[in-house]
């Protein structure tokens, strides 16, 4: 009898401290800031805005006049492709915006040729030497 009764009482203080982790744990669940539906919905903005960045910017440099510019600057397109991935986000942010806005003023017939060719030759240079200088 005396088994039972033990056997008992330890099942029941066995399933008190289940169910006060269970709660407890549903409590810290309800308490996070950010759900993790939403974490995952910025990790796939940032992989989005990354990748629309990174094309933006091999656009530019891959086009006739772009590769034009790397050659007049003795630079390979494959080496500065190669780069446009290493670079940071804020870094490819700032040069996606340059390559966009000088691809939509040279189609607007506002800045030259030769003036395109000196603007990727400029991209290309920072590219490299921002991959090339140490981070802190």
């Amino acid at each position: 009898m005396r088994f039972r009764t033990r056997s008992v009482v330890l099942l029941l203080a066995f399933g008190v401290v289940l169910v006060s982790v269970g709660v407890s744990a549903r409590a810290q669940d309800k308490t996070h800031v950010i759900s993790l539906g939403e974490l995952n919905q910025e990790s796939a903005r940032k992989v989005e805005t990354r990748a629309s960045d990174e094309s933006a910017v091999r656009e530019l440099l891959s086009s006739e006049r772009g590769r034009k510019a790397l050659q007049s600057a003795h630079n390979e397109y494959k080496k500065v492709d190669k780069a446009v991935s290493q670079l940071n986000d804020e870094e490819l942010s700032k040069l996606a915006l340059r390559s966009r806005k000088a691809q939509a003023d040279f189609a607007a017939g506002r800045i030259s040729n030769t003036l395109i060719v000196v603007i990727v030759a400029a991209v290309a240079a920072l590219i490299i030497l921002a991959v090339s200088l140490p981070r802190d």
